[in-house]
């Protein structure tokens, strides 16, 4: 844990709890009492009213006009904040979110009945990646060394040494960041193209300000503007993805969506997606594409 999240973590547990001991805070985050200490001084100086209450029942506490007058969040934030948290735990629950969650509700005395829900599907694949993202957290963590076979968009098997750094989720998918030791470079990962994946050893963290470069890492596809005629059915998805200036009503059940998109297989799927609801105009080269993608797939069924 770094040391700005150790910070916050002592202020929120001393909101709750009336004093807490030198001893409790040391086992609790896995340091010394000096560091310990040391926090109390940081949080100190940045007006924190924290002060230390000495004998066998002593330890550090925060002054209670603080503590209760000028709360860090209040409820409707509270309330907030679960929102999320309650989101993110339908998307992988661990002991970790569950105990966040406990603590966050601990930090008000009301009943909280949020008014905004999230909710997702509960898909048997969504349930069954969850191991594997807590596998990868964990190696995050403890600067493991991950080893795996990796599928890539077009069939071809790599096999790839990684320096895991971050998981992303886009979406429905979930992502792996790290630094592909085969490449010298910083690669994402598609969770699901991942097979076999394994430890392989532990390495040393690279410097934020390299991996934070997203910049320099990421590769920027070649996209187009295509025009597509669809129908009043298929509207509201391509608002939700595309907003409403990218769709014009031609008439009662016909509309015309301006979009950008790359010049791949993944567009082409897209697009199919929708069945007879939606026609590509223009360009005509992103049609003649569209049609080879459809002629290769209908080779299938001769």
């Amino acid at each position: 844990m770094k040391k700005i999240e150790r910070l916050i973590s002592i202020v929120m547990i001393l909101l709750q709890k009336e004093v807490v001991s030198a001893s409790e805070f040391s086992r609790l985050f896995n340091v010394t009492k000096r560091t310990i200490q040391r926090d109390m001084e940081a949080l100190s100086y940045t007006n924190i009213p924290i002060y230390a209450e000495y004998g066998a029942e002593g330890g550090y506490a925060l002054m209670e006009g603080y503590k209760f007058d000028k709360r860090l969040l209040n409820h409707n934030d509270i309330e907030n904040i679960l929102v999320a948290l309650g989101g993110f735990e339908g998307l992988i629950t661990n002991q970790e979110v569950q105990m966040t969650i406990q603590k966050i509700k601990g930090m008000t005395s009301k009943d909280i009945f949020p008014k905004l829900d999230l909710s997702f599907y509960d898909w048997v694949g969504r349930s069954q990646i969850k191991e594997e993202i807590l596998f990868i957290k964990k190696a995050i963590e403890n600067n493991w060394l991950l080893k795996f076979e990796y599928v890539n968009q077009t069939g071809n098997i790599t096999y790839r040494v990684v320096e895991p750094y971050k998981l992303h989720l886009s979406e429905m998918r979930w992502y792996l960041i790290g630094y592909s030791v085969e490449r010298e470079d910083y690669r994402t990962f598609k969770l699901t193209r991942i097979i076999n994946i394994q430890k392989d050893g532990f390495f040393v963290p690279r410097s934020e300000k390299e991996f934070k470069d997203e910049k320099k890492h990421n590769v920027q596809q070649n996209v187009v503007s295509v025009q597509l005629a669809i129908d009043v059915a298929v509207r509201d998805q391509f608002i939700e993805r595309y907003g409403k200036n990218a769709v014009t009503k031609v008439d009662t059940r016909s509309y015309l969506a301006t979009i950008e998109l790359p010049e791949n297989q993944f567009a082409y799927q897209f697009i199919a997606g929708f069945g007879n609801k939606v026609k590509i105009m223009k360009p005509k080269g992103f049609v003649s594409k569209y049609l080879n993608f459809l002629e290769d797939a209908m080779k299938l069924y001769k």
